[in-house]
């Protein structure tokens, strides 16, 4: 075991023993209801952790919601994704709680950022108030629960951040006796990658999961493994809490080989840097394919995340004797709930097939990449993969289309963050250029991407190796008004946008020829409260209504009402 693997886990250990020690004079709950989780902290995500707790709020909006300690709003978020309504506090001992999702802010904040938004002519704003505008008290409510933003249901987001660095660290050690746990994390099926030119399973070079089943009592996997050479292992597992049936992300997996640690990963803190990384240690295609996270037990060579730790073999294991190699995961919570799994790997002498390149790159992790194609050029930067890719690119040619498709690999492969990608237009069957777009296509179905014209090419960024082609926006956005009729009764006029090809950039609103507010969420529905719009009582009215899409195709509506 190398001294790095040592020296990572021990400093593991003490951040988290740290968390648990503040947790005695720390943070109050935020919510006057017992406490149970529908998320908790590190969850696997699609390109991100989950950066906080949810807490349940018994399936409605509007439980008031507590500040955990003193301190003074710092940042004040609007948005039609994302936390929706959120504020940010800042503490006086080193830390920043978020707060996401909120129906509601308490009326003196509420009224600032109304003020804001009228100035600006925006629903969303970022706003961030001089430390001694609001300052607040621990426990004072500070806003209403809700269900705003990129929000599944009726739930409070909780953060707590390392203010200085902006990191995220894990908020449950500071309710641990707040929240019942006795249910240990449970493993379904491990995946194994032998690796190429190196190793074979089951005489094979293709990865394969096997799921544990139960057997006389036993957990066991349902057919045996043999295995020759070098090959990784990867698992999939939740852990349960008391009282609930949701799955939550696993705190701690720890792989053991004939009793010796090649592998641990600890979910307790990360920056927002390495979020994305999180594709290199799960199994991107298999989850891109079946929506089913394994998490890989061994590093990629690119391998960002602090939080995982390996030998210096990098996690991988070595067959290369005729015996049972004997496997054990230990899965560990929060609250110290523990699990194992055993399994036996027999070692079998087999012959190793070659490995020969089936890619026309090969794209390496720690290099600077080119793909270059006929109309089609993409710069990868160094760093921006995790692992070396044999890239399989083709041209999909079509001497009609305004251009080629070019997949640049037959699976998706992860990009760490954005690289540029252009693309040459062969036909113009539309004469305005900003009615193009790049987009990424999965079978015959079309997904926005963006991009801007310039001398012929499509410019845009993506964050994925996948297939690509130019496609063209002309149809407007779909404006439809909701309740017509009810309007002046219920004191809101309401409309559901949608757009069939690029989706909705932007909109305004205007009553009497003035701007007003409307709210705007991902589910497509836009709304004005005439009780808290700015126009004059009694009146017949003017409503304007603009709409405009990525490709800056634009809906008008005129409607008049009375209020």
């Amino acid at each position: 075991m190398g001294k790095k693997f040592l020296v990572s886990l021990f400093l593991g250990c003490c951040v988290w023993a740290q968390a648990q020690d503040v947790s005695r004079s720390f943070f109050r709950v935020p919510l006057d209801i017992p406490l149970y989780l529908s998320g908790n902290f590190g969850e696997l995500r699609p390109n991100h952790f989950h950066g906080g707790l949810d807490f349940k709020t018994q399936g409605v909006e509007g439980k008031p919601v507590h500040s955990i300690e003193e301190g003074y709003i710092s940042r004040i978020s609007v948005m039609p994704g994302g936390y929706g309504n959120a504020l940010y506090v800042t503490h006086p001992n080193g830390y920043t709680s978020v707060y996401g999702h909120l129906k509601e802010f308490a009326s003196a904040i509420a009224k600032y950022v109304e003020d804001e938004q009228y100035a600006k002519e925006s629903f969303e704003v970022n706003l961030f108030p001089d430390a001694s505008l609001f300052p607040v008290k621990k426990g004072e409510v500070i806003a209403l629960s809700g269900n705003t933003g990129s929000s599944g249901g009726p739930h409070l987001h909780l953060e707590i951040r390392n203010t200085e660095e902006n990191e995220p660290v894990n908020p449950l050690p500071f309710y641990l006796s707040e929240i019942k746990d006795t249910k240990p994390p449970r493993a379904y099926s491990v995946m194994f990658y032998p690796q190429a030119g190196k190793g074979v399973v089951n005489g094979s070079k293709q990865k394969r999961s096997i799921a544990f089943v139960n057997r006389s009592g036993r957990t066991v996997l349902a057919q045996p493994v043999d295995a020759w050479g070098e090959i990784g292992l990867g698992l999939r597992a939740y852990d349960y809490m008391n009282e609930t049936n949701n799955t939550y992300g696993v705190f701690s997996v720890t792989l053991y080989v004939d009793s010796v640690k090649v592998f641990n990963s600890m979910v307790d803190r990360f920056l927002f840097d390495e979020n994305r990384a999180i594709n290199g240690w799960t199994d991107y295609d298999v989850y891109k394919q079946k929506r089913s996270w394994y998490m890989k037990s061994f590093l990629p060579a690119g391998n960002r995340l602090r939080m995982l730790h390996a030998g210096d073999n990098r996690g991988f294991v070595r067959i290369n004797e005729e015996r049972d190699y004997h496997i054990m995961y230990v899965l560990e919570d929060a609250h110290g709930n523990v699990s194992r799994y055993r399994f036996t790997i027999r070692g079998k002498r087999r012959q190793i097939p070659s490995h020969v390149p089936q890619g026309k790159y090969l794209l390496r992790w720690d290099q600077a990449n080119i793909i270059q194609e006929p109309g089609m050029e993409l710069a990868i930067p160094k760093g921006m993969l995790y692992d070396d890719v044999e890239a399989d690119t083709k041209i999909i040619r079509d001497s009609s289309a305004v251009a080629f498709v070019y997949q640049l690999h037959n699976s998706p492969v992860p990009l760490h963050t954005y690289c540029p990608l252009t693309i040459g237009i062969r036909n113009f069957p539309v004469a305005d250029t900003t009615k193009y777009y790049i987009a990424g296509k999965w079978g015959n179905a079309l997904h926005y991407v963006g991009g801007t014209y310039e001398n012929g090419w499509m410019k845009a960024s993506i964050r994925e190796l996948a297939t690509y082609t130019v496609a063209i926006d002309t149809v407007p956005p779909k404006v439809e008004p909701l309740n017509k009729g009810m309007w002046e009764r219920s004191k809101e006029i309401a409309f559901r946008l949608s757009d069939k090809h690029t989706g909705i950039r932007s909109y305004k609103g205007m009553i009497d020829g003035k701007f007003v507010l409307f709210t705007y969420n991902l589910k497509r529905r836009l709304a004005c409260k005439l009780a808290k719009a700015r126009i004059e009582r009694g009146k017949r009215h003017a409503l304007e209504l603009e709409v405009t899409d990525f490709c800056g195709n634009v809906t008008r509506v005129k409607e008049e009402f009375y209020y």
